[in-house]
């Protein structure tokens, strides 16, 4: 780990944005969804027999699972600024696109940006599926270490993207205000007086796990209700075009398998045999970004749909660095990155083993290890 200075990679040709690139890649991601729509609409209102329709929706819903996934890419990227060029292009979209994923897009992004801040350091950041360190592991009951070594199989992608996507921005709405309506009826009326009222509608302290992630602010929260306004509205709209079960047996598919397929590329991108994991006082932010962010070796075509998030290292050596100017950035650097780590396809499996973090060695490890 000889690298210890952002300096010595070429970034900065690298951080122009472009808003002509930017809208391109919003055409190109949004006119295939809209047809394929269409496409289902066409589908299932023939007469075709139930079985003969589903076997055309089957490469739809694949179809529209890995533009669902392209479409958060993107918004990952309005999230960091730079997609755009203006800051309030890439809100704006930014919020347009979390509102097709369903997901609101300026809380992921806070939190997404923490991440970024402490990648590598896994005493401050425990990974998208919340790592125990191995003394944490050792504390539970033995019922207790079944449900945690089940609850992070490959297997509950499925269920939990289904949660992440489709229920968690909607649960996290209803139990915010009702903490919150609770909370101010709690407060005397010198009280209401005597604080301000943003004050009033400071969310962190008022709910719990795993909601903590949700309106932690007032601008997250306007976020937030604005996000799942749309989102219904869109939803009632669908609803009514395809029919109610229909529509919403379709949508919960795909965003169930798009959840799916994301959380597991973030998983594998950070989780992995060698992956840097150190505790707080030896973190290193480089190291971070080059030793405890793994590259994806994927075809050409999976790469566009998850507009480029494989090279994994440069965007954490700076995530001011668009989506469409990863690839050669991390090219023109690839003689730095030689000890960074590569993953094929098949050695996806392989890093789900990896859900302990050993914080004397400072490592990831599996349960077979502890």
């Amino acid at each position: 780990m000889g690298i210890n200075n952002r300096n010595q990679f070429l970034i900065k040709p690298y951080l122009k944005r472009n808003n002509f690139k930017a809208i391109s890649q919003i055409i190109t991601t949004i006119i295939p969804i809209t047809t394929l729509w269409l496409i289902v609409n066409q589908i299932n209102k023939s007469t075709l027999p139930i079985f003969t329709k589903w076997v055309f929706f089957l490469p739809i819903i694949f179809l529209l699972t890995l533009l669902s996934c392209r479409t958060f890419s993107l918004m990952h990227d309005c999230g960091h600024n730079s997609l755009f060029e203006k800051r309030g292009l890439n809100n704006l979209f930014g919020f347009l696109l979390g509102v097709l994923n369903g997901f609101p897009q300026k809380s992921w992004s806070m939190d997404h940006a923490f991440h970024h801040r402490n990648n590598g350091n896994w005493e401050v950041y425990k990974g998208p599926i919340d790592i125990l360190s191995n003394k944490e592991y050792e504390k539970l009951s033995k019922k207790g270490k079944i449900i945690y070594k089940y609850s992070r199989h490959w297997l509950m992608l499925f269920p939990g993207g289904f949660y992440y996507l489709i229920l968690k921005p909607r649960l996290g709405l209803i139990i915010i205000f009702y903490n919150l309506i609770i909370s101010i009826l709690k407060e005397t009326l010198t009280k209401l007086k005597e604080r301000k009222f943003y004050e009033l509608i400071r969310i962190e302290s008022r709910i719990t796990p795993p909601f903590s992630d949700y309106g932690n602010n007032l601008d997250e929260l306007i976020d937030l209700v604005f996000n799942n306004v749309a989102v219904t509205f869109g939803w009632i709209l669908m609803c009514k075009w395809l029919g109610a079960i229909f529509f919403l047996s379709f949508y919960s598919i795909i965003s169930t398998f798009t959840a799916a397929i994301l959380i597991c590329v973030f998983f594998v991108q950070h989780n992995y045999d060698t992956a840097y994991a150190s505790n707080d006082a030896n973190w290193d932010i480089i190291d971070g970004a080059i030793y405890g962010s793994s590259n994806l070796n994927i075809p050409d075509w999976l790469n566009w749909f998850l507009a480029d998030i494989s090279f994994h290292s440069v965007h954490h050596l700076s995530e001011r660095i668009p989506n469409y100017n990863l690839k050669a950035c991390h090219q023109a650097n690839i003689d730095l990155l030689q000890e960074a780590k590569f993953l094929k396809l098949r050695d996806i499996a392989d890093c789900f083993k990896y859900i302990l973090w050993d914080s004397e060695n400072e490592k990831l490890i599996s349960l077979r290890e502890h």
